[in-house]
Formats: C-alpha cells, sequence, structure tokens
C-alpha cells in the first residue's frame, strides 16, 4: 500500500484483526449479513503519519442511519461554545460580514454558537439524520461530503470563508489532499483553518488503541500535519491542547506568511520527537503495550465473573468497538451496554453482538461493575450516577490503566 499523504510505499505494523463498522450497531436479523474488514495500522517513516491500511467505503460509514449526536453530551457542548467563543474572539472581531464553515458539522452543536450571534455560517454533514436536526434547529446546513467540486459551488453562492472549521472530522477522510484542495478553494487568502482531532502523543503514551477504529483514517501528530499542509503552501501556526476525547489537539493552519508561528508549535514538535513520534521502532513498543493491554483487561473481567459477580458496559462508544473485537469481549463477560442514544437501544454492539439498552435503566438494575467505554465523559458520568457507587457499584476504567474504583 502507499502512504495516503505521500504516497510512499508503507506497510502495516499491526492487525487489530476483522472489525466491523464502530457505529454499525444491528439487529439480530443483520447479524449474518454484518460487514467486517482487516483492520491493520501503518506509520510512514517519511511523512510521519499514522493510518489505517484498509477503511471501509464513507458511505458505509456515514449515512442515514448516523448514531452519533455530539449534541447529546453537556460536556461537548460546553466544550464547543468555548471553541466558538476563541473563533469569535481571536479571528472574527474584525472582520465585516464574515463567513464559518464547519466540515462535519453533525447537528449544529457548534455552529448553534455562531447562528445565535447571527453571524453567518454554513455546514457540510454527509449524514442526513444528524443534520436533520441541525437543520430543525435553523442552522444552515447542507447534506453532502465535502470535496473540491462542493467548495467550487459553495464559493459561488456564499463567497469565500473567514474561517474553515471541524472538529473530530478532518481524521475521517483518507482522500486528505483533495480536502485541502477544496479548503484552499473556499478559504480567504488571511483566513485560517482550525481543526481538533485525537491527538498521537496521547495515543501512544496512554495505549489508547481505541482511538483506532474505521472512521478514524489517521491518528494525527505536529508532524504530520506540519509535512501534509506544507505541500499545499499552508502552515501550522499555533496548536492547543484539549482534554476531549481521551487527548486530542487543536491545529491552527494559514496560508504561509499570513501569521507568525508560536512557539508552542517548536516546543511541541521537540515533544514529540523526545517521545519518538518521529521514528518507526516506536510503533513497534505500541503494539506490544495493546496486547498486554488487552490480556490485562480480559484477565480482570474474568476474574470478575469467576467471582459470580454481574459485569455491564457503560456507553456504547464508537471506541467501544475496537475494544469489543480486538479483546475478544462478548455476552459472556459484560450482560449489556447502557447508553443514551435511543437509535441504538434494542439493537446490538458491532461484532461483540451485545445487547444495548437505554441508559434510564442503568438505575433500576444496578450490576456488580460497570466498564466505563466513555472514559472520555468520566467526571460527567460519575456525577451523574452517584447512586451507583453508593449500592456498592465499582467502575471499571481502562484509561491512563486498567482500574477498579468505587
Amino acid at each position: 500500500m502507499n502512504c495516503n499523504v505521500c504516497s510512499k510505499e508503507i506497510n502495516p505494523f499491526m492487525s487489530f484483526g476483522p472489525m466491523p463498522i464502530a457505529n454499525g450497531f444491528l439487529s439480530k436479523e443483520q447479524f449474518k449479513d454484518e460487514y467486517f474488514f482487516e483492520m491493520e495500522v501503518a506509520f510512514c517513516a517519511n511523512c510521519y503519519m499514522f493510518q489505517l491500511v484498509n477503511q471501509p467505503e464513507r458511505e458505509k460509514m456515514f449515512n442515514g442511519n448516523y448514531p452519533f449526536y455530539s449534541g447529546t453530551s453537556n460536556f461537548m457542548k460546553l466544550h464547543f461554545q468555548k471553541f466558538a467563543n476563541v473563533v469569535i474572539n481571536d479571528f472574527l472581531i474584525k472582520k465585516t460580514d464574515p463567513l464559518v464553515i464547519e466540515l462535519g458539522s453533525n447537528d449544529g452543536i457548534m455552529l448553534q454558537n455562531f447562528a445565535d450571534k447571527g453571524i453567518r455560517h454554513l455546514g457540510i454533514e454527509p449524514s442526513s439524520n444528524v443534520a436533520k436536526i441541525a437543520m430543525g434547529k435553523g442552522i444552515n446546513t447542507i447534506v453532502d461530503f465535502f470535496e473540491k467540486s462542493l467548495a467550487e459551488k459553495i464559493v459561488n453562492k456564499y463567497g469565500k470563508a473567514d474561517v474553515l472549521i471541524g472538529a473530530n472530522v478532518m481524521c475521517h477522510i483518507p482522500y486528505i489532499k483533495s480536502i485541502i484542495e477544496g479548503i484552499k478553494l473556499i478559504l480567504k487568502k488571511d483566513g485560517v483553518v482550525i481543526f481538533e482531532d485525537p491527538y498521537l502523543g496521547d495515543v501512544i503514551t496512554k495505549t489508547t488503541y481505541d482511538q483506532i477504529y474505521d472512521e478514524h483514517t489517521f491518528i494525527f501528530s505536529l508532524h504530520s500535519i506540519q509535512y501534509l499542509f506544507d505541500q499545499f503552501d499552508m502552515e501550522l501556526v499555533d496548536i492547543e491542547y484539549q482534554e476531549t476525547h481521551g487527548g486530542s489537539m487543536r491545529y491552527i493552519i494559514s496560508n504561509k506568511g499570513q501569521m507568525s508561528v508560536s512557539n508552542k508549535v517548536n516546543l511541541k514538535l521537540q515533544y514529540e520527537r523526545n517521545l519518538g513520534l518521529t521514528y518507526p521502532e516506536t510503533f513497534g513498543i505500541f503494539k506490544n503495550n495493546c496486547e498486554k493491554h488487552r490480556s490485562e483487561l480480559l484477565n480482570l473481567l474474568d476474574k470478575i465473573k469467576s467471582e459470580g459477580k454481574r459485569i455491564s458496559g457503560y456507553a456504547a462508544t464508537s471506541k467501544s468497538t475496537t475494544i469489543i473485537n480486538y479483546c475478544g469481549i462478548t455476552n459472556d463477560q459484560l450482560d449489556c451496554i447502557y447508553d443514551t442514544t435511543p437509535i441504538k437501544h434494542g439493537k446490538f454492539s458491532p461484532g461483540g453482538h451485545i445487547p444495548i439498552i437505554t441508559q434510564s435503566k442503568f438505575k433500576t438494575n444496578f450490576p456488580d461493575y460497570a466498564l466505563l467505554f466513555a472514559y472520555n465523559h468520566q467526571k460527567e458520568i460519575e456525577a451523574k450516577e452517584i447512586e451507583f457507587v453508593a449500592q456498592g457499584g465499582k467502575w471499571i476504567s481502562y484509561v491512563p490503566k486498567i482500574m477498579v474504583t468505587s
């Protein structure tokens, strides 16, 4: 296979085995036709990009049944409100009638903050069901996949953008170079691109291999982002670390020469070199750490079950699909997974086929242990589920290490 970014030949250093669509929650009748792909990962020593070797067709992942709604988390609502305020206060304050465009705008949770202030905005979202939620709130949204041809149509109708934003979307796109061609076309000369995605430094240091699933074509580092945008006469000018999604990085990118480069960029580049994010050997160590983590988690679950205790999963996240299938977790270990998203209720988890139950029933049937798949929302969840611990329940978390807490 050739690298998606620099076209050099790359080889996988690890396979996670057959993996289903991470958000492909399904009924019993669909078990026999469930789609799987071989989930392998590679590191390119030339452009420093960590990437999937294979990925399902985009329509299999993003469609009218997409079961992820950003607006269901109060934590994320606050996060996107802060994100929007940074954009407004740092990049739009002196602009006349500015235009903000968001790629992968989901249910409008981010753009709502611009709409409420009367700022021109446009969301681009390929999953029609979540886009419909946004449009119902008055968010200007196009239901489509972003690419150069769409960018041309947008410029003709709306003009060029002052700011293009994205949250947990740029890493989804294998044809990333085509996306940046579209961005170059749609962005004003003095415009900026601001996006955030899971950060490779955290994946390596915390062994968060659950960040790797079908939608995440890439796990970015500063080195890989710098190489990627340099090919289009653009440069990484600033960064801001984010706690979201188990550790993310916000990247601020401009056309070359339009902004000065923050010293934070150079400091973080040195950090990445020290961490080994530019060396192939680092990823062999990562592979070993993943295998060790899998053994330790399975041993813990089996030990608890041998004691006659009940374990349930909490939050049927995209990331949980990787954990469940790579570790081989089944209904023998988890009775069910409780989740707040209605479209998942009454269905089964991808691959592992563990029943998904409405989260409201968690309080009426507390398990002895709850395996917390949404560890990135741990504080929010624990504050909501005080009764679970009060009656003797214990949480199992696995980031930054496997532990049981009460």
